[in-house]
């Protein structure tokens, strides 16, 4: 199957990262390329580019619709959280601008093989990395009924999430829950008939606890940033494209806080804690789609894209 994957808010995030045609830009989450292609395509001959997936499927793909860029382009397969390692073994200590994306691509929801998705059956999987060994059966399976409470509660924001762990653990103890029918099936019963005529797919908040807590998505994330905004050149900017509250909430609260570090009591007549901004917030209210891309890729409906700019 192709690695087909609409980029959402692609001419927004261009823009925003306002491209240096001989700077340095690393994109953390590469996917298939689609906004990495964008951005080798303003790359002069002294540009540089690297991407970063952990995705093995991506790595593949993104490599063949980036390889008319040739020595411009460097790509790496690892988890964006090692940006800055993985940049000094290429020799780079500062960059121009760095964009990442924290959808899960529609290639990874499309192929029911890799278990993320709830609309078909396949074994429980949901690993963005392949090489780890846990995968979201140990998750199902093994997890106490409590912490699958705080999983689905605190990742997927639902309601019903006591009810949901109850009925997770009472089907186990008959057998083990192995694909990602059986699991749909048995949210579905934990969730009231009349909530479930309304909501959308009942299972999608749980799929989307288990693949966060599975791939350590938001604790990857608020390590990452402040290291990021570290790693910017004065005028650089970091591009980041949120799915959802948890994400977004992490992003603006880091950007808040290098805008603004100070932290002396608000009566005090002048800064004594000596915290200095490291950047500005670029756009103050996050940049959302258009109508226009709503109606063509209905799963850009949630994104939201704040940008930082280093001084």
């Amino acid at each position: 199957m192709e690695f087909a994957h609409v980029s959402v808010l692609l001419k927004e995030t261009i823009e925003q990262l306002n491209i240096r045609p001989d700077g340095i830009y690393v994109d953390g989450t590469l996917g298939g390329g689609g906004h990495a292609f964008e951005v080798c395509k303003r790359l002069s001959d002294r540009g540089r580019f690297i991407g970063i997936d952990q995705d093995a499927d991506a790595i593949v793909a993104a490599g063949e619709r980036l390889k008319e860029f040739g020595d411009r382009v460097t790509i790496v397969r690892s988890n964006y959280c090692n940006m800055r390692q993985e940049l000094q073994k290429l020799g780079i200590d500062r960059v121009d601008g760095i964009l990442l994306d924290l959808g899960v691509s529609s290639y990874q929801l499309d192929t029911a093989a890799r278990g993320f998705t709830y609309r078909e059956d396949a074994p429980l999987d949901m690993r963005m990395d392949q090489r780890r060994k846990q995968t979201a059966r140990d998750i199902v399976n093994g997890y106490s009924e409590a912490e699958l409470y705080r999983v689905i509660r605190d990742y997927g924001e639902d309601k019903f999430a006591k009810n949901i762990a109850r009925h997770i653990v009472s089907a186990r103890e008959k057998k083990p829950i192995e694909t990602t029918g059986e699991l749909s099936e048995i949210i579905k019963g934990a969730i009231p008939a009349r909530v479930r005529m309304n909501g959308g797919h009942p299972a999608k908040k749980t799929f989307q606890a288990i693949r966060i807590e599975l791939n350590g998505e938001l604790e990857v994330l608020k390590e990452s940033l402040d290291d990021m905004i570290d790693l910017l050149n004065p005028g650089g900017r970091i591009c980041v494209i949120t799915f959802h509250s948890l994400e977004d909430r992490i992003v603006k609260t880091i950007f808040k806080t290098n805008e603004n570090p100070c932290t002396c009591p608000s009566n005090f007549p002048v800064c004594v804690c000596g915290n200095k901004p490291r950047g500005r917030l670029a756009v103050k209210k996050p940049i959302v789609p258009d109508e226009e891309e709503l109606k063509e890729n209905k799963r850009s409906k949630s994104s939201k894209l704040r940008v930082f700019e280093r001084i």
